[in-house]
């Protein structure tokens, strides 16, 4: 097998008509022999890239595999053009169809990390609305944070983080993560009630591999318990990494990572 390429050329494709117009940009990598495997889909974190490590593992195991790879950075992040602050659910989703449509024609598996794994679940339902729910073969899921601004983030408001979000329409909060804040607007947390997904049973229709740290800070272990009690029907397996974070990023949590995967593939 050939050397894993220096790195997959970004392309570009354009979502959006008039004002709401933005450039996705992707890194889509084709295996050399077309295989009958599903492509590998990788659904990123809230403020979150393509480049991170889990991501470019993920291709580097498309690449061991002989499988496709699907990397992309929403708007406002990456890549990607668009402003961050005009970033909702219902936005972020839309992109990801139009990149799954655009770049995958066979099956796939979808890996969605943290705010990803919500942005995969929303991708089902919509898939599955056009009667292409067959097109997902299996999901794996890093920290799923399913509606995390309803569940995680409307609860524990401060009543300065209220009083930001009515008078000035966002507030602000450190970063773990980057030397930038954090910002939440109000129409991401009005937007996430429209889309949430624990209002009742989750069917995907597919096999789910949940991986979940539980030292994770930001988003606890009770949420993907939680998540998994909303999948009855659902052949679901979680992976509990007692002494993992929220990135899940070590080398021993990338071996889990690429097991899970694996697993996903040769079920398909």
């Amino acid at each position: 097998m050939s050397a894993m390429p220096a790195e997959t050329e970004v392309t570009h494709i354009k979502v959006g008509a008039d004002a709401t117009a933005r450039n996705i940009a992707m890194r889509i990598f084709r295996a050399e022999l077309p295989a009958n495997r599903p492509a590998l889909v990788w659904l990123g974190g809230y403020r979150s890239d393509m480049t991170g490590t889990k991501a470019l593992e993920v291709e580097r195991h498309a690449h061991a595999v002989g499988t496709d790879c699907v990397r992309f950075d929403y708007s406002g992040h990456g890549a990607s053009g668009g402003d961050f602050t005009q970033g909702t659910i219902s936005r972020w989703l839309e992109e990801s169809l139009a990149v799954v449509d655009h770049a995958v024609a066979g099956r796939m598996i979808l890996i969605g990390s943290s705010m990803g794994a919500w942005v995969a679940l929303r991708l089902i339902e919509e898939l599955r609305a056009r009667g292409q729910g067959k097109r997902v073969a299996g999901l794996v899921l890093i920290a799923p944070a399913p509606d995390f601004t309803a569940e995680l983030v409307e609860p524990n408001l401060t009543e300065a983080e209220r009083t930001s979000l009515a008078e000035k329409g966002y507030f602000e909060e450190p970063s773990d993560y980057s030397p930038e804040p954090n910002v939440f607007t109000r129409a991401l947390i009005e937007d996430g009630r429209k889309n949430r997904v624990l209002k009742g049973p989750v069917e995907t229709g597919c096999p789910v591999h949940i991986l979940q740290g539980m030292r994770d800070p930001d988003v606890p272990y009770t949420h993907a318990l939680k998540l998994m009690e909303h999948m009855p029907a659902d052949d679901v397996v979680m992976t509990l990494i007692r002494d993992g974070d929220h990135r899940l990023s070590r080398e021993e949590d990338i071996v889990k990572l690429k097991q899970a995967v694996s697993a996903m593939l040769a079920k398909a």
